[in-house]
């Protein structure tokens, strides 16, 4: 049933317009559903029932799966059997009438101002013992600066080309989830450390390779991979003292909380973001309020 897999992914890719990230999550998790299958004895894809699913739900349970982990599993499983069905290679979809996992509000994680401010001094904070470590703290200096400045993805922030930057805007062009594009504020001081960068270490990357792209690079003047850059991150976190369990995506939530903290709109936040639904970045509203309401309770005199 592999097949099935890559005609369904390949369909997320042309129809859907999914995410390659996306795209590879789903097909790991299908994957993992296929041999559970196969442990059941099925090997035919019209021999699969709602039973057997229900059954691998129970066995992600068991393995301590969150619910988000565990939603995106069904939903993965539920639209491959719906493609299945409609594409006519089984009579019926045995996911159509099972139950959705119901999911608890999710907050996401956000830093303080003050956090965010020790995590970018970092990268500089240790002299460079050589000018390749230098080009190494300009690059991830304003790869961090970048980050916070903009709230992009991290897939979003490595995949940047040199052409996004428009300098006189102060802006640069995202290309976001479903390949949409969108246009991004960059504030000064990002602009100073990506300029520093590229007049003193990306050219350092690129002396064997000569030419790149892509806007940061490794040190063998390669694409930036989203392992990487966590990697790095984990090695500043450590530097800073700070929580060994801040991601990229941690920085994004800042950034959004951060701009909601001190004024800004909705609407704005879920175009610098890339929503395409403003739900979504309705949840930042509710992370706002709930630090603010601590920031009551803290302070004021009359809260307890």
């Amino acid at each position: 049933m592999d097949y099935l897999i890559e005609m369904y992914i390949n369909y997320l890719a042309a129809v859907r317009g999914l995410s390659e990230n996306t795209r590879d999550a789903y097909a790991r998790d299908l994957k993992k559903y296929l041999d559970f299958l196969a442990c059941l004895s099925i090997v035919n894809i019209e021999d699969v029932q709602a039973d057997s699913i229900n059954q691998y739900r129970a066995y992600l349970r068991s393995q301590g799966l969150s619910e988000r982990s565990a939603a995106r599993h069904f939903y993965a499983i539920r639209g491959f059997h719906r493609y299945v069905c409609d594409e006519g290679m089984t009579e019926c979809d045995p996911a159509g009438k099972l139950e959705a996992p119901k999911m608890g509000s999710f907050l996401p994680g956000v830093m303080s101002s003050a956090q965010v401010e020790t995590l970018l001094k970092q990268p500089m904070s240790v002299k460079a013992r050589h000018p390749q470590e230098h080009a190494v703290q300009l690059r991830d200096k304003a790869m961090l600066e970048t980050l916070y400045a903009s709230g992009v993805r991290v897939s979003e922030l490595i995949a940047l080309k040199l052409h996004a930057l428009n300098w006189k805007k102060g802006c640069i062009q995202c290309l976001g989830k479903g390949d949409k594009e969108r246009i991004v504020p960059l504030g000064e001081t990002a602009l100073e450390w990506i300029a520093r960068y590229l007049e003193d270490a990306r050219e350092f990357f690129l002396m064997k390779r000569g030419y790149s792209e892509f806007l940061f690079v490794t040190r063998c003047g390669g694409k930036m991979s989203r392992q990487s850059f966590w990697m790095s991150l984990k090695k500043y976190l450590k530097l800073a003292g700070l929580p060994q369990d801040i991601s990229p995506h941690t920085l994004r939530h800042s950034f959004a909380t951060h701009l909601l903290e001190n004024g800004a709109d909705l609407r704005s936040l879920q175009l610098m973001l890339g929503h395409s639904d403003i739900s979504t970045t309705q949840m930042y509203t509710h992370v706002s309020a709930k630090r603010l309401k601590k920031v009551y309770d803290d302070f004021h005199p009359r809260a307890k």
